[in-house]
């Protein structure tokens, strides 16, 4: 088996065990899963290429920060749909944003049906939570997530479970019609890790 897969296809416990190490290695992740704590921000995750792939580039030696745009942290509250309310959260994680190597993009996970039909050019169902959002990300293989547990150990969220990422596998997620999204995903990661393998939609 080739060193980077060496993850694939191994007990789902195991899989989790293995993320959370990796990921409790990354100094500036820790950091901003501890400041969100800090925040007791409602429901929050961090997610996105921040998890997926500096798994990636740790399993296949390249540079932490490769490829990665940003640190994607989500969040529900249905308290204050307004975009005020979101604006005062984005400033909130600001500080700790300011040393971080690339940006953070944090959204309301409760407001997104406001605003995804001018965005993406059809309506979704309000969400009810963090997690379900997952559900609907166009590619499987992304929909990882993390928070701090009280314990201070790495809580997970994988609706499609881990292997898909661990095998270095690109897989469509139907829940939307995602298509245009899933394939310009696959080919910019098929470019920057040559190791991955894409499943068309």
């Amino acid at each position: 088996m080739e060193e980077h897969l060496r993850y694939a296809d191994i007990d789902d416990k195991q899989q989790r065990s293995r993320l959370a190490s990796l990921i409790l290695q990354v100094p500036e992740l820790v950091k901003v899963l501890r400041h969100l704590e800090a925040m007791r921000l409602p429901d929050y995750l961090v997610g996105g290429g921040a998890i997926y792939q500096t798994v990636w580039n740790a399993l296949t030696g390249r540079p932490r920060w490769y490829g990665v745009k940003d640190i994607d942290v989500i969040y529900f509250d249905d308290s204050d749909l307004s975009y005020e309310a979101e604006d005062r959260v984005i400033r909130a994680v600001l500080p700790v944003a300011r040393d971080l190597p690339i940006p953070i993009q944090i959204r309301n996970q409760a407001r997104v049906h406001l605003w995804f039909e001018e965005r993406f050019g059809f309506s979704v169902e309000p969400l009810t939570c963090s997690k379900d959002a997952l559900l609907r990300y166009s590619t499987k293989t992304h929909s990882v997530a993390v928070r701090l547990a009280d314990d201070d150990q790495l809580h997970i969220e994988a609706p499609f479970g881990l292997n898909d990422m661990f095998s270095f596998r690109v897989v469509p997620n139907y829940a939307l019609d995602n298509r245009n999204a899933h394939e310009e995903k696959a080919a910019r990661a098929k470019t920057l890790w040559p190791e991955v393998s894409v499943h068309h939609w």
